[in-house]
């Protein structure tokens, strides 16, 4: 996807009201294009496969596969799968944290406004910053799996390594994080993919949610 290319975006809801209101809200932004809809689970890993979008507004509950499925599936199954984004109900809910262990790069509420719609959506798409840090890191301590001892991840990142993860999970972007650090864009991007391949992360959320439950970020 280049800066270039619209954001094709596919919505997996159970409810028609629910994609009539996402899709009204998403269609006039210049940049991004509804692609397709899925009403079950299923229905999302199938329409995914064939239509390939950038990103997926994914519900959590939906009959026959849940969206914490769905997602697995999509992931483990696609080849460059696209970004999913879990839409849910509620805020500190257990399938939400099981959704972002299962890939999906971060979640939205349902009560959101359009503009946090829009954002998310561009957010995710460019794979430069993680949607709702604290509320992530709420749900790790809710919710997280703690290791029961420290992974061998830990004692390989490199002392510049750790300091960028700790800046993602604060919800950092690339820009941000070499402004903070005094490094250029560059390097940051290196640090980054560095991070992501020794934590055997798929991307920032993933490697986040890691770094709470390994203990990273107690760490010091």
């Amino acid at each position: 996807m280049t800066a270039d290319d619209n954001i094709r975006v596919v919505l997996a809801d159970d409810e028609r009201m629910v994609r009539t209101a996402l899709r009204a809200i998403l269609s006039p932004e210049p940049g991004i294009e509804v692609v397709g809809e899925a009403a079950t689970g299923a229905e999302a890993v199938s329409v995914v496969r064939d239509l390939k979008p950038d990103v997926v507004l994914m519900d959590v509950r939906m009959p026959e596969t849940d969206g914490i499925r769905a997602t697995e599936q999509i992931l483990r199954t696609m080849s460059g799968p696209p970004r999913v984004v879990v839409v849910t109900t509620f805020e500190n809910d257990a399938y939400v944290y099981e959704a972002l262990r299962a890939g999906a790069a971060g979640f939205l509420l349902k009560r959101a406004d359009a503009d946090e719609l829009v954002q998310a959506v561009r957010l995710v798409a460019r794979s430069e910053s993680l949607l709702f840090p604290a509320a992530v890191r709420a749900l790790a301590a809710e919710y997280g799996r703690p290791e029961p001892a420290p992974p061998a991840w830990m004692a390989r990142l490199t002392g510049r390594e750790s300091d960028v993860l700790r800046l993602m999970a604060a919800g950092l972007t690339n820009a941000e994080i070499a402004g903070r650090m005094g490094v250029g864009a560059a390097t940051v991007k290196t640090h980054v993919a560095s991070v992501l391949a020794k934590t055997g992360a798929r991307d920032r959320t993933q490697a986040v949610i890691a770094a709470y439950e390994a203990g990273f970020m107690k760490a010091r």
